[in-house]
């Protein structure tokens, strides 16, 4: 699998994501939601602490609030259903990690974030949809737009769109087609998902 900008994109996603006050399922608290995690994202991003503590705190936030396993399942999609105990576990905990190190091998280029929130709308049973503008260093602006769900009764961002194409839908391609490479096998995924782990940790330790 290739290393490319969905995987910031959904390192982003997994530190933005955690609750704040407002619980009401409207799109003033996504909206509320969103902004307060793009200030803490930005204070993660500029403080001076060791690699290994921001790592930790991009994990302990992921961990608090984002529906990893709801994603995660949908990417994974009917296989599975497929999987048995033991490749369920560790495709888990490969997923979380997956996210944390994608972020956590960008911290350096990624200092100096800026991070908007334009505006939000109700999509339905699905949630809201907060759009936002981010700003990386020497970038052009980027719209970002997340889908954040209610239905857990606390705000979950359950998508992230950019430029009209959802994360978790393409994400789900790529998966499908490196297993259907791999004969079918739950386990030519997993083993292409320590590949990318490896790969983003080694870029960890080369850029920060």
């Amino acid at each position: 699998m290739r290393v490319h900008r969905r995987g910031l994109l959904a390192g982003l996603a997994g530190v933005l994501a955690v609750a704040p006050t407002a619980r009401a399922n409207t799109p003033d608290a996504a909206a509320a939601f969103i902004e307060s995690r793009g200030t803490a994202l930005k204070q993660v991003l500029d403080s001076d602490a060791p690699l290994a503590e921001k790592r930790e705190r991009v994990a302990d936030i992921l961990r608090e609030a984002v529906d990893v396993r709801g994603v995660a399942q949908f990417v994974l999609g009917r296989h599975w259903r497929t999987a048995n105990e033991a490749e369920r576990a560790e495709y888990l905990r490969l997923f979380e990690a997956t996210l944390i190190r994608n972020l956590s091998a960008r911290f350096g280029e990624l200092r100096g974030l800026r991070f908007t929130v334009s505006r939000s709308q109700p999509r339905g049973e699905e949630g809201v949809l907060v759009t936002t503008m981010v700003e990386q260093p020497g970038q052009a602006p980027v719209q970002l737009d997340w889908l954040v769900s209610f239905a857990s009764g606390r705000p979950l961002i359950v998508d992230l769109i950019a430029e009209g194409t959802s994360l978790r839908i393409t994400q789900r391609s790529e998966y499908s087609a490196v297993i259907q490479r791999g004969g079918g096998r739950i386990g030519a995924l997993l083993d292409a998902m320590r590949r990318q782990l490896s790969t983003l940790e080694q870029r960890e330790l080369a850029q920060n």
